[in-house]
């Protein structure tokens, strides 16, 4: 029998989430099911405090109600290195106070299991990582200097432009050959960061769908297909995306058996990646979803995988 653990989960307001799409939600209800015991706070709260990680935090039950999906006990003030898990599972932005709470968190890691792993979330941003399997990926370039896109996009013709520490779809612009707004978008772009954009080859397929794939501990567990809404690029169910049922090709799993091998050894547990048509296009660590959907469609419980994954590391 698996001994109990006490698990804390850094994420966004508990009280906000959708009980019946969120995947932080799914990894919780698992843990209770499991026996294990959940603290919860948020981002703001974490501290270091004299040598030590802190949070104030509070006790967490969740059950699957719409609308009263979470009881949250009296406030208490948490050491994390008496918790045996604690969860990274805050949303993107990924900025300065993402990666100041990845080094806050490496404090603890691994005697207090941070999943996933928080050095390796801050190095392989996930537009970053793909960089590593150029094979893989559709052609890419990365660049703030407006003459060195443009150039690429006469090499290339229609191309998708996005910012580089994106999330959610948003900032994500398809632009033809013909189109006139390259310039436009650029010092949009340069006046709202210093960070460089995102410039990669269109990829017809998308209108087929953006296939998520699931991967813990490094092997794929399912995918489901988001389908880009009518008169969208975007497939992402923030912006109208539909969820699909769809299974995994030989060039999916080819995909995944050339970089789960990494994602495990850095302990990255839990991961989605993005490949559309025959294309990788992002590695999400920093807070993937899909975990209902997948469920839904294939019966796969994946949170249950998860968690085997990281009992295995706790026993």
């Amino acid at each position: 029998m698996t001994k109990s653990l006490k698990v804390g989960f850094q994420m966004d307001p508990v009280e906000r989430v959708d009980s019946d799409a969120d995947s932080t939600f799914r990894i919780a209800v698992e843990a209770e099911a499991r026996g294990h015991s959940l603290v919860y706070w948020t981002p703001d709260q974490l501290i270091y405090d004299e040598g030590r990680i802190r949070a104030h935090g509070r006790p967490m039950e969740l059950r699957r109600e719409r609308g009263n999906h979470v009881t949250l006990g009296a406030p208490v003030d948490l050491d994390l290195a008496e918790l045996d898990v604690v969860w990274l599972r805050q949303d993107p932005p990924f900025d300065m106070a993402y990666i100041t709470n990845t080094h806050l968190l490496d404090r603890i890691h691994p005697e207090t299991l941070v999943v996933n792993d928080p050095t390796w979330v801050r190095g392989w941003p996930e537009k970053l990582m793909v960089l590593d399997f150029p094979d893989l990926t559709p052609p890419t370039a990365i660049a703030r200097d407006l003459t060195r896109l443009k150039a690429f996009r006469e090499r290339h013709g229609e191309v998708i432009l996005k910012p580089l520490y994106g999330n959610g779809g948003a900032g994500v612009f398809h632009l033809s050959e013909l189109d006139r707004n390259l310039n436009s978008l650029h010092e949009l772009f340069s006046q709202m960061t210093r960070e460089p954009l995102v410039m990669q080859k269109y990829l017809p397929a998308v209108t087929k769908g953006d296939k998520r794939i699931i991967l813990v501990d490094g092997e794929p567990i399912g995918a489901i297909n988001r389908v880009p809404a009518k008169g969208e690029t975007r497939s992402n169910m923030h912006v109208g995306g539909r969820a699909e049922k769809v299974a995994m090709t030989d060039r999916d799993r080819e995909i995944c058996a050339a970089i789960g091998p990494r994602l495990r050894d850095a302990g990255q547990i839990f991961v989605g990646i993005d490949v559309i048509g025959d294309y990788l296009t992002e590695i999400n660590v920093t807070s993937p979803t899909g975990l209902q959907e997948l469920e839904r469609f294939d019966g796969t419980n994946g949170a249950a995988l998860i968690w085997e994954a990281i009992e295995r590391r706790r026993s």
